[in-house]
């Protein structure tokens, strides 16, 4: 118990919390908007394949 109040006592201790937090609510973040993100990039790719099928389709025929 002591160790961890003098671990909450340090400088150092501190700056690590605040770098906790940050990454806490950067994955917040990040789960918040996975939804979102996975139809755009599902939409994208999808495009994506599709132009170059097309592309390899038209290159076939010559």
């Amino acid at each position: 118990m002591k160790g961890i109040k003098e671990y909450l006592k340090n400088q150092d201790g501190q700056t690590s919390t605040e770098y906790i937090l940050l990454i806490a609510v950067v994955a917040g973040v990040v789960f918040k908007l996975k939804g979102v993100m996975d139809s755009k990039l599902g939409n994208i790719m999808t495009k994506v394949f599709d132009l170059a099928e097309q592309m390899l389709n038209k290159e076939s025929n010559f």
